[in-house]
């Protein structure tokens, strides 16, 4: 299996300390909602729970108050039993306060058995736990790591590797996000309990794995065996020398999944191409030289205008959206590479692998050749754009812990690649979130990343590393990292400044759009404008979207103003519970730009839901395929290719 979102900082920054640090630090909020949730608690009694054990329990101002009578304490016991769960709240311990809760609190012979998230002083873990029948704790056994992507825990080691305890950071701790470094505009959010205060606690329980998140990071989760309590109610636990305080309660059964009708903008013709999952990319080009567009998606390309005819670029097999990613080409990209007048395609692969070339053939009724010309391609989203204005198309990324671009050798165009670095090493060399535009007004093109913008020098693209600007345009939660998908450049608000449009969280939540200011001696700075956070605030069109891996920009609906589109990447990290919301529907979006003085910032960004059941891959790509003057949309997912045909827009349609 390929691993996907090595996040980490893999090689040492130079320099960066020579930068003031230009924008606060853009981690989300404290208490931002990250998952949909089905029932929602405002109490004024107790109606619905029960008391076990030794402790006091009140409604106070729409607070659950634990007080216990004696150190052990006591349990509020949820009336209703769960199996696969969500639990959602703000908590607040006071003085020698102990607390937790404990889900799938099973009934046994002789007291309870279940799943329990400590949430005390030094001790927030994760444990099997097991009670006798008045609530007095029997037993506890840490929970053995396991998590990141997978959703069945594999079974205990056994012989000389047994023991399920040890400090491992389990389900919460595997994503590689690296520690701070001093000096970036972005840093990860602490995961430290805060005595006396309110502390956000989001659990999520499915299958056998268990993904605990304190104040917005992950805390040390495990492997949940049935065999440690299968189903049962959640229970809130009170206990030590000081009450505790639970707010803000909401719960979600994980095992109920929801998929909507099936929606198509009637500003939009939906056309299937393939139903089967081959990629997460898709680019266009005319690959038979009749003057009409293709499309290429993975192993096959879709001759145009009607895209029921295909060939294989390279030999197909489909991928498993559950268990598998797509390998071969996880981003897809389409220009004359070799200089002979016909369009090659080129594959991005999983996370260290080389950049596929694909040779056209020239009509040849073969698979094309295949040429690795870009070594260990490291950032999940990449480029194809014409970055030093020599009228050719670039290769732009990150790889060995920098930011790059490469163009084919016109002496050898299949052999490696020139290489020129844009930025000296960090964090930006892997990672998600990038664009190119023209930010400061010189007519060259910069590029924009989660980090900040880079300058091209008045030299040239390849005289030298490019001006480093810090800007935080990502935010970075416990349960994403920072960067989105392809950013967008363009003038958002009509004042001829270019300004910075992006999801903040390629597998999170957020989008913003960043306003360009200048001051009176020409300094550029960003003011950031949401678009839309989390499922607790309020947000464009009342729409929230985590996942959201593949965006572009185009103009969607004819008025001269860029619009950004987005899509969903559903099971972005398989079939479980690894990201916010995994089991959403797979939307596909337009947030139409629309200038508004009376908005801040001057404008502001309106969904327009395209379809609902087919989402974006790695990237999406908006052309207008058969040149009517209306742009389209291809979109390359898990659930099929599709192509979404601009038509005129129907009066009275959603806009």
């Amino acid at each position: 299996m390929i691993r996907q979102c090595a996040v980490g900082f893999p090689i040492p920054v130079r320099r960066l300390m020579l930068f003031a640090v230009a924008v606060a630090s853009a981690s989300a909020t404290l208490g931002a909602q990250h998952y949909r949730t089905d029932r929602k608690y405002t109490p004024t009694s107790l109606a619905g729970w029960h008391v076990l054990g030794d402790a006091e329990w009140r409604v106070e101002n729409g607070e659950y108050v634990g007080i216990p009578k004696a150190p052990g304490g006591g349990w509020l016991v949820l009336d209703q039993a769960l199996q696969d769960t969500g639990f959602f709240a703000h908590f607040k311990c006071a003085g020698g306060c102990k607390s937790g809760v404990m889900l799938r609190a099973e009934k046994t012979a002789t007291g309870f058995k279940g799943i329990y998230v400590a949430l005390t002083g030094e001790d927030v873990a994760s444990y099997a736990m097991t009670l006798d029948a008045n609530g007095k704790e029997i037993s506890r056994e840490r929970l053995r790591p396991a998590g990141g992507q997978i959703r069945f825990a594999p079974p205990p080691p056994t012989g000389d590797a047994a023991g399920r305890g040890g400090p491992g950071r389990g389900a919460g701790g595997g994503r590689g996000r690296g520690a701070a470094i001093a000096g970036l505009p972005l840093t990860p959010p602490s995961t430290a309990l805060k005595p006396d205060d309110w502390n956000h606690l989001e659990i999520l329980l499915d299958a056998s794995i268990i993904r605990p998140f304190l104040n917005d990071g992950p805390i040390a989760g495990g492997a949940a065996d049935e065999s440690y309590g299968r189903f049962g109610p959640i229970a809130l636990y009170a206990g030590g020398s000081g009450d505790v305080r639970f707010k803000n309660v909401e719960t979600s059964d994980l095992g109920l999944k929801t998929l909507p009708l099936e929606k198509t903008s009637p500003n939009y013709r939906l056309q299937r191409i393939n139903d089967l999952f081959y990629s997460w990319g898709a680019a266009v080009g005319d690959f038979n030289h009749d003057g009409v567009n293709d499309i290429v998606a993975g192993p096959y390309y879709y001759l145009g205008p009607d895209f029921t005819k295909s060939r294989e670029v390279y030999a197909a097999q489909t991928i498993n959206p559950s268990t598998q990613y797509p390998s071969e080409c996880m981003q897809a990209f389409a220009a004359d590479f070799t200089g002979d007048g016909w369009a090659d395609a080129a594959c991005m692969g999983g996370i260290g692998s080389p950049l596929h070339l694909f040779v056209n053939p020239k009509g040849e009724p073969r698979r094309w050749d295949k040429f690795d010309v870009v070594p260990n391609v490291q950032k999940e989203v990449s480029l194809v754009a014409d970055i030093d204005g020599d009228g050719k198309p670039e290769f732009i990324y990150g790889g060995g812990g920098l930011l790059r671009y490469a163009e084919p050798d016109p002496a050898n165009p299949t052999g490696n690649w020139i290489v020129h670095d844009i930025s000296e090493q960090g964090p930006w060399g892997g990672g998600h979130g990038l664009g190119v535009g023209d930010i400061d007004g010189d007519k060259k093109t910069d590029l924009v990343e989660a980090y900040g913008w880079w300058q091209q020098p008045s030299a040239g693209a390849a005289s030298g590393p490019w001006a480093y600007h810090p800007q935080a345009f990502a935010t970075w939660s416990g349960h994403a990292s920072p960067g989105g998908a392809e950013m967008a450049v363009y003038d958002v608000n009509g004042d001829a400044r270019n300004d910075v449009v992006t999801v903040l969280q390629a597998h999170g939540l957020g989008m913003a759009w960043f306003e360009q200011k200048r001051d009176s001696s020409g300094a550029i700075t960003f003011e950031r404008h949401m678009v839309f956070e989390d499922f607790s605030t309020k947000n464009a069109g009342d729409v929230v979207i985590s996942e959201l891996h593949g965006s572009t920009s185009g103009d969607m609906d004819g008025d001269g103003i860029p619009d950004f589109i987005v899509g969903k990447r559903y099971w972005s990290h398989l079939d479980n519970y690894t990201d916010p919301d995994p089991y959403g529907a797979p939307v596909l979006y337009v947030y139409r730009t629309v200038r508004n003085p009376k908005a801040p910032g001057g404008a502001e960004f309106v969904p327009e839901l395209i379809h609902n059941r087919s989402g974006g891959g790695n990237a999406i790509t908006a052309a207008d395929l058969n040149k009517d003057g209306h742009m389209d949309i291809v979109s390359a997912t898990d659930r099929g290719l599709f192509v979404f045909w601009g038509t005129s827009r129907r009066s009275g349609a959603a806009k």
